[in-house]
C-alpha cells in the first residue's frame, strides 16, 4: 500500500479502504486486515454504499492475514466472486549477479515526463487515467526509482519502478517495449532494479504476480523469486 499509494485512504473498523477513481484493483480495494468490532454484515452494507457512492466496484484484497479470518467465505455467500488470483514472491539478494557493463540504463528519483511517457505508451493507459497514475506515482513517500532500458540505437525497450522500504525492494510496474519481448530485456530490467536496490540496503526483493500469468511467472522463477510466500484473492460484488 506504501509502496502504490492511492488518491484516497480511510479507515474503517480495521478496514482500510482505499480510492483511485478506479485505476489498478489494489489502489480502489478494501484490506480488511485489523481486528474490528463492528458487525460484519453491517460493515459490508457500509463498504458497499461508501463505493458505490464513488461509482466504484466492491473489491475486497485478501490476504492470509484478514478479520474476520472467514471472511472469504462470508463475502462468497453474500454473492461476490472471485475475480483474481495474485502470488507475492521473494527473493534474496546475497547473490544477485551484476548488471552487463553494455547495458545502458537510467535511474531516476523522481518521476520524470519522459519516464512516464514510455510507461504509458507501453502499458496502453489512455490519456483520461494519465492524470490519476501521475498523481499517485508522485505520492510514492519511501526511496523510489524509475528505471529505463535502452538499447544500442537510444530506443527505450523497457521500463519499471523499484521502491525501497527497509530492506526489501518492491518492483513493480516492469514492462517491454511489444516489439523487443522474449530477447532478455525484462530480464536485465528487473536485475538493474534489485541490484540498485542492494546497493542502496536492500536484503530481500519482492513482487507480486496474477497466478496466471506465465511468462512472467516463467521469468521470476528463472531470476530466483520463489513460490507465494503468501496468496491474495480478490472478491468482487456486483
Amino acid at each position: 500500500m506504501n509502496a502504490l499509494p492511492s488518491i484516497q485512504t480511510i479507515l474503517l473498523d480495521g478496514w482500510i479502504l482505499r480510492y483511485s477513481n478506479g485505476y489498478a484493483k489494489r489502489a480502489n480495494s478494501v484490506n480488511p486486515l485489523y481486528s474490528s468490532t463492528e458487525n460484519v454484515a453491517k460493515k459490508i452494507k457500509n463498504v458497499e454504499q461508501i463505493y458505490q457512492k464513488k461509482q466504484l466496484p466492491v473489491i475486497f484484497k485478501l490476504t492470509s492475514n484478514v478479520f474476520p479470518h472467514d471472511l472469504d467465505n462470508i463475502l462468497e455467500n453474500a454473492q461476490y466472486d472471485r475475480v483474481g488470483l495474485t502470488s507475492v514472491q521473494i527473493l534474496t539478494l546475497d547473490n544477485i549477479q551484476q548488471v552487463p557493463s553494455r547495458a545502458y540504463i537510467t535511474f531516476q528519483d523522481k518521476l520524470s515526463d519522459e519516464w512516464f511517457m514510455v510507461f504509458c505508451k507501453f502499458n496502453h493507459i489512455d490519456k483520461s487515467a494519465q492524470t490519476i497514475i501521475k498523481t499517485m506515482l508522485t505520492n510514492i513517500i519511501p526511496k523510489v526509482c524509475y528505471v529505463m532500458l535502452l538499447n544500442d540505437n537510444n530506443e527505450t525497450v523497457a521500463c519499471g519502478i523499484g521502491v525501497l522500504e527497509e530492506d526489501y525492494i518492491g518492483l513493480f510496474d516492469i514492462v517491454t517495449n511489444e516489439k523487443y519481448r522474449r530477447k532478455g530485456f525484462g530480464e536485465l530490467l528487473i536485475t538493474s532494479i534489485l541490484n540498485w536496490g542492494k546497493s542502496n540496503g536492500a536484503n530481500y526483493a519482492y513482487l507480486q504476480v496474477v497466478n496466471d500469468n506465465n511468462p512472467a511467472r516463467n521469468l521470476y522463477q528463472k531470476l530466483g523469486l520463489k513460490k507465494p510466500i503468501n496468496i491474495g484473492i480478490e472478491l468482487k460484488g456486483d
